[in-house]
């Protein structure tokens, strides 16, 4: 019989040792040590079942629980929680409503499995449907297309597996499709579009696909405005326009010229002669306050500096910004 996917979020190891002698033939069993990085990996596996330990955490970081419930991967796993008893009252008012069960840890009556078995049994049966209907519906699509959460490629249909001949489970970003002088160009403008106001945005650009580049038409689009990070994206190799209907959400305009900036790009990221001694000396692993003495400039003015050069090279960081340079021969070290 094949186990289902529970996901334990607890810092208590005598939790873990306790379901895992109780649970451990019917589940498959991940802990993580905090709520945030829960979510995030709920989002990578969709665990059938997600169980937290309200005695690990302030009740600050349990107000993140209704993350979980609002977010449409994991509308079809089953959101438990424990507490402890004499916190009852408290938790029974603020989370009754935001979770599926409710339960307290008691030295008699049934066991902590037992209690959650009766409730999903209550609540039918547990199920991967929907993310067996979603990847159905996927795989009906002869555009490769692949959920994304951020840069990261969490699920994917038969037609992209088959189009960049992948044969097993692997961990894919977006930014391993392209060629590493655009991989800062498609993180930033990814970022952008996260952080904006359209839910899709379309562009052209290079897709590399076992080693050869092929020219590509891309459609992204958010899933909703709430769930931060969450995104479809659809690859089209025609050249033909994607079947969107454009009355839904609004296209980006900025974001399809930003991907779609000419491949001279890096000759629009060339730095000042300032900037040019200032990165390469960074290179060399001098510190702000090395630089001022060197260049005799402010450590104000070397931070200015910085910022242009990261904004420049369209990075998130400066050690991004360096290794974009040194990839691209815009620096002698």
């Amino acid at each position: 019989m094949e186990k289902k996917q529970l996901l334990l979020i607890t810092k208590s190891p005598d939790l873990f040792s306790k379901f895992e002698d109780e649970a451990g033939t019917y589940y498959e069993i991940t802990t993580v040590k905090n709520i945030h990085a829960g979510y995030t990996l709920a989002l990578s596996y969709l665990p059938d079942v997600i169980l937290i330990d309200g005695g690990s955490f302030s009740l600050e970081c349990l107000s993140n629980l209704q993350n979980f419930k609002s977010t449409h991967f994991l509308n079809k796993s089953f959101l438990f929680l424990v507490g402890n008893s004499d916190t009852k009252t408290l938790l029974e008012r603020k989370y009754k409503d935001k979770v599926d069960g409710l339960f307290f840890q008691k030295s008699e009556s049934n066991s902590l499995f037992q209690e959650i078995d009766n409730v999903i049994k209550l609540k039918k049966c547990m199920t991967n449907y929907w993310r067996d209907s979603f990847m159905g519906l996927f795989n009906l699509l002869k555009n490769p297309v692949v959920l994304l959460q951020d840069e990261k490629i969490i699920a994917m249909n038969d037609a992209f597996k088959k189009d960049f001949f992948i044969t097993k489970n692997c961990q894919l970003r977006l930014t391993d499709l392209v060629k590493d002088k655009n991989k800062y160009k498609v993180k930033e403008t990814l970022r952008k579009f996260l952080k904006g106001k359209h839910m899709k945005a379309s562009t052209t650009t290079s897709i590399s696909m076992n080693g050869k580049l092929r020219e590509a038409k891309i459609s992204f689009s958010k899933l909703d405005k709430a769930l931060s990070g969450q995104m479809v994206m659809m690859i089209n190799f025609t050249g033909k326009e994607l079947p969107v209907n454009e009355e839904i959400g609004s296209s980006s305009i900025e974001t399809e010229n930003y991907f779609s900036t000419p491949q001279g790009s890096v000759e629009e990221c060339e730095f000042t002669k300032r900037e040019k001694e200032v990165i390469s000396l960074l290179c060399k692993g001098y510190k702000t306050k090395e630089i001022s003495e060197a260049l005799c400039i402010s450590p104000k003015t070397i931070e200015k500096h910085r910022s242009n050069i990261i904004k420049r090279t369209h990075s998130g960081t400066i050690v991004e910004s360096i290794v974009f340079a040194l990839n691209n021969n815009m620096i002698e070290i």
